[in-house]
């Protein structure tokens, strides 16, 4: 995500995905998407350092949380104070932090911080993920595992590959000032592909707000969508594909 690129096609060969059709004949998944050709997302251009002044990017899984003292509990709590005090969403918390069933050892935490305060973060899950019945939220979302969310969540059955990876719990917090909240964002995406591609990925799925197409030109970040807008706890989403690959 950072620098011009060139555009390619979204769905350019099966190396993206074996299989493109949708996974049903309603009007919101129709046929022709899988032969239209798409304008391919660009990667978010990353922000000059000097920029973003003390705020630093943290990839954490379970092998380094020790490395970061208490960074993963302070953004877990930050998750809460956004997804649950904010946005009312009905999911897990427990001591004051947010979580489910997808925050396992296969997945990666990318926070923004500065000074010990979180601003920013986002979660990847390779599509491979297995954790008991759990693979990844889109997936399980079409296998109608999921209370609450529709099973017609993307227009294509949700690929099980290593190339692919999933992005989710997405925010940037409101202490942000407005100044800098552009670059935050743009920083952010930009981090959350430098560690999928480091862990193999090509392309990343993830749930966005509706309304992307209004503010993704200001990021410098261009992706396609992929499933039908759908409404939960108030908030209107879309699925979209980000593919990464230069």
């Amino acid at each position: 995500m950072d620098r011009p690129l060139r555009y390619q096609q979204a769905y350019q060969s099966p190396e993206t995905f074996p299989d493109l059709s949708p996974a049903n004949d309603s009007v919101t998944a129709p046929k022709a998407l899988a032969q239209r050709k798409h304008r391919a997302p660009q990667r978010a251009l990353s922000t000059p350092r000097s920029k973003l002044g003390n705020i630093r990017a943290t990839a954490m899984s379970f092998r380094n949380i020790h490395e970061h003292g208490t960074l993963l509990t302070k953004y877990l709590e930050t998750r809460k104070s956004i997804f649950i005090d904010r946005l009312n969403w009905q999911i897990c918390e427990a001591d004051g932090m947010e979580f489910d069933q997808y925050d396992t050892p296969a997945c990666q935490w990318i926070i923004l911080h500065e000074f010990g305060e979180v601003f920013g973060g986002v979660r990847l899950l390779p599509s491979t993920a297995q954790c008991g019945v759990y693979s990844y939220m889109l997936r399980d979302a079409q296998r109608g595992i999921l209370e609450g969310m529709p099973t017609d969540i993307l227009f294509f059955e949700a690929p099980v590959k290593p190339t692919v990876w999933e992005a989710s719990r997405f925010f940037v917090t409101d202490s942000v000032s407005a100044s800098r909240r552009l670059l935050v964002q743009r920083e952010l995406f930009h981090q959350m592909t430098v560690a999928a591609k480091r862990g193999g990925a090509k392309s990343i799925l993830g749930i966005v707000p509706a309304v992307w197409a209004r503010w993704s030109r200001r990021l410098g970040v261009y992706a396609t969508p992929v499933g039908a807008k759908f409404s939960i706890d108030g908030t209107a989403s879309q699925s979209v594909l980000f593919n990464i690959e230069n």
